[in-house]
């Protein structure tokens, strides 16, 4: 795809020549899967930025020659840039310069680098704007027909099943809908502990491939998806959505069931306050139920 859509579209539509940048930081969204997902203002920023920061270079200089822009300074931002590096941005900034920031996909800081870069902007008093535009976090949700709103975005799970299943139980008094990015290689076994922990009974959806000739998305309960992807692992990268609680029925079995699971990383009195919380029951009762177990 060689031909740009910019100056096509601003004749047929007569759309506004671009501004000129003024020196700061302009944070980019850059397509997750389809190259045409990508905002003219976009493209507009990354044509004119005197320098662009990417965490992969070639993967921006792909994005780039799709839509005919000659960028020749490209730099490497990532999780591994140091403070050093990030002073010597600000300092181009100060000294007059318009800096792109980018990640290979997406919108930048959404789970990928660049807090601290925004953030020390910021305390040096520069300029930081953002060009809106693909995510996979709310492409996730407009698939997953679930409820949206209340979420919380939990990014990616710990990869050790005993902090994965500590984590989970933490989010078991949440009342939103959950979304969690995830391995693919990983889908099968979060999905066996989104279901132990949270219960089987609560739908999710796992969308891959989103904007892709093989997008994909699977809704059902956490135990359905569980053996769909146990027969076919899926590569690349998930989201995971998971519904709010809803009615649970708390009785006494239920109670035990999850304490058991508790106390096998909290003390009787972390796992009691964690289920009484969830159940509504009073602590006294599940502190007592939790002693019971414990034997």
């Amino acid at each position: 795809m060689k031909d740009t859509l910019l100056h096509p579209l601003r004749k047929t539509m007569h759309l506004p020549s671009p501004s000129e940048l003024e020196p700061g930081l302009y944070i980019v969204a850059t397509p997750i899967g389809n190259l045409r997902d990508i905002t003219l203002r976009a493209l507009d920023t990354l044509a004119q930025a005197d320098m662009v920061l990417c965490e992969d270079t070639r993967m921006t200089h792909k994005l780039l020659s799709c839509y005919n822009i000659e960028q020749n300074a490209l730099n490497t931002y990532n999780d591994h840039s140091t403070e050093l590096e990030r002073q010597r941005i600000i300092q181009a900034i100060q000294e007059g310069k318009s800096v792109a920031l980018v990640s290979d996909a997406g919108t930048p800081l959404i789970s990928d680098p660049g807090y601290k870069l925004v953030q020390a902007a910021q305390e040096a008093n520069i300029y930081v704007t953002t060009t809106p535009g693909a995510s996979s976090l709310t492409a996730a949700l407009t698939l997953a027909a679930l409820p949206t709103n209340r979420i919380l975005f939990e990014g990616f799970l710990p990869p050790k099943q005993q902090a994965r299943r500590h984590a989970l139980q933490h989010l078991l008094t949440i009342n939103a809908t959950l979304v969690f990015f995830e391995r693919g290689s990983r889908t099968p076994e979060t999905l066996s502990d989104i279901a132990l922990i949270l219960g089987n009974h609560r739908q999710a959806s796992v969308v891959r491939e989103i904007s892709k000739k093989f997008e994909e998305v699977k809704t059902g309960t956490s135990e359905q998806l569980i053996e769909y992807y146990n027969q076919s692992p899926p590569k690349g990268e998930v989201v995971i959505v998971v519904s709010p609680p809803g009615e649970t029925n708390w009785d006494e079995e239920k109670i035990t069931s999850l304490l058991q699971q508790l106390l096998t990383d909290h003390s009787v009195k972390d796992a009691a306050k964690i289920v009484a919380d969830s159940s509504g029951w009073t602590k006294k009762d599940v502190y007592r139920i939790a002693l019971d177990t414990k034997i």
